[in-house]
């Protein structure tokens, strides 16, 4: 009988191949996986061709269904870590590009959370007021919005249009947000999509005008919200920052991504 030993193949099945010319034969039955005239014994390049990986079909990860709170949309754990890490790349090469920048509010007080901006226009506040505008505080042009944060507009705004802008929000943190509504935008039937990335952020949703009952959730790092329909106009805000919460960013704090279509 031929000398027989197991060769080692990509994945998880082993492949038992020939090295000798056997004088008779081979009549042994290997269950399940041999049988004699039927599933002939190949050579070991033939049986690694079978398991070559860039030949397998990429696997789509499976996406949370939502959790509905007051008409927002919560997509918890949209983002993987791996994907995550790769969303942070793509937003430290977005802020080489756009400084991030405290901005004033109309009564002549700084923010406390520090932004920048992606895409055709720019979120911005001073005593003017707030508005969009078309360039960097420091007169650049605001650059692109990056192609994994786009994919998660397409995903889950139900919009044809894609975004004019990509508001980029840095929490340190003791920094928050005070309840506000998003209504510095032509058309209040495009939704406004949110991502989380970083440490946790407690979510405070409000009403269409101020006062009465509010509810909160906790934000973590690759969840997705999206605002639209009757949510669209809802007061929000985000009243703090669990420190140490997520290991995405090594010095901590919170970033979130809002995405809107301006005109």
């Amino acid at each position: 009988m031929a000398e027989l030993r197991s060769c080692k193949a990509p994945g998880p099945y082993p492949v038992v191949s020939v090295l000798s010319a056997p004088a008779e034969p081979v009549r042994q039955r290997l269950p399940g996986v041999y049988r004699e005239g039927k599933m002939p014994l190949q050579e070991p390049d033939q049986a690694e061709d079978c398991f070559k990986m860039d030949e397998l079909p990429p696997i789509t990860p499976k996406r949370p269904d939502p959790v509905e709170i007051r008409g927002f949309r919560h997509y918890p754990g949209w983002l993987s870590p791996k994907e995550q890490a790769a969303m942070l790349e793509d937003l430290r090469a977005l802020v080489a590009r756009a400084p991030l920048f405290s901005p004033m509010t109309p009564y002549g007080k700084p923010m406390r959370v520090r932004m920048t901006s992606a895409g055709r226009f720019g979120w911005y506040s001073d005593r003017r007021g707030y508005r969009y505008i078309e360039h960097h505080p420091s007169g650049s042009d605001w650059p692109p919005i990056p192609a994994s944060v786009l994919a998660i507009w397409r995903a889950v705004s139900g919009s044809a249009r894609d975004p004019d802008c990509c508001l980029v929000n840095f929490y340190a943190e003791d920094a928050k947000m005070g309840l506000h509504q998003d209504r510095d935008e032509a058309d209040f039937t495009q939704p406004v999509v949110s991502i989380s990335l970083g440490d946790d952020g407690l979510f405070r949703i409000g009403n269409e005008t101020r006062g009465g009952k509010t509810q909160s959730l906790w934000l973590r790092s690759g969840d997705v919200l999206v605002m639209g329909g009757s949510a669209r106009l809802l007061y929000h805000g985000i009243d703090r920052i669990a420190p140490g919460t997520s290991p995405l960013m090594p010095k901590g704090g919170r970033i979130n991504l809002t995405l809107r279509v301006v005109t």
